[in-house]
């Protein structure tokens, strides 16, 4: 089942866009019944596995803009272990109710977020540069990112379409770095504590590859949109469950 799991999640991720922590973080809790830091760490181990599969076609195509990339990283990594040290503190403290229902909140939010966001600018090039606020913006972001395992995906995309003036393929690759560099930071991290499910994130891995080696290809042949619509709805009311079961 868990290797089923994990093709889903990657074709759903590579058809839709939607970001891998928004998908796993709910279905892994839901459906596999792990601990919440568990869940997160084997979510954000997970989501830079894929992301190490499909970051190499977006700098071999120049689709990545590093001195943004980099104004990314310098807020989004000391977010990232806010994140991670408010999340142990939380699962320490015994406060699991407590930490599913925000865990719940960041998911609702994050795919909402995704149904919302723009995907494309008419003309990029007449917006304004307001990178330099990229730094600040993307510390609330890494502390999502390292709480939940979510957020660097949709949130992170608004704020370049909106902050800076690259095209839309250039956002997404970029984007794509950056959630590569917290997964990889946050997922190792939680590896070396022991936050993470080694045989579920085995076999996540596994049935991911195929998923994300297919994803793109099946994504020009249908559309997109309206299943990301219809994911991302299905993932809320997921996130309202767990809500729901938390506070019980």
């Amino acid at each position: 089942m868990v290797y089923a799991l994990g093709f889903v999640i990657a074709l759903a991720i590579g058809i839709t866009g939607v970001g891998g922590g928004t998908i796993t973080v709910p279905v892994l809790m839901l459906f596999l019944n792990l601990a919440p830091e568990k869940t997160v760490g084997t979510a954000l181990a997970f989501a830079a596995a894929v992301k190490i599969l499909v970051a190499p076609v977006y700098i071999a195509r120049k689709q990545v803009n590093y001195r943004v990339l980099a104004l990314m990283i310098a807020g989004g990594l000391p977010g990232l272990f806010v994140g991670l040290y408010f999340l142990h503190r939380l699962h320490a403290s015994h406060q699991n109710a407590l930490l599913t229902i925000l865990l719940g909140v960041v998911i609702i939010a994050t795919a909402l977020v995704n149904v919302f966001r723009i995907n494309k600018r008419a003309h990029p090039e007449a917006a304004k540069d307001r990178s330099r606020w990229l730094p600040w913006i993307m510390l609330p972001i890494g502390a999502e990112v390292g709480f939940s395992s979510a957020g660097a995906g949709a949130i992170g995309t608004l704020a370049l379409l909106n902050l800076t003036r690259l095209s839309t393929v250039q956002v997404v690759g970029t984007d794509v770095l950056f959630g590569l560099a917290l997964s990889l930071l946050g997922g190792g991290f939680q590896m070396a504590t022991g936050g993470y499910d080694p045989t579920v994130l085995t076999q996540l891995v596994i049935g991911g590859v195929f998923g994300a080696l297919i994803g793109p290809n099946v994504a020009v042949w249908l559309p997109s949109k309206p299943l990301r619509v219809a994911l991302c709805l299905w993932l809320a009311s997921l996130g309202t469950v767990l809500c729901w079961r938390a506070a019980m």
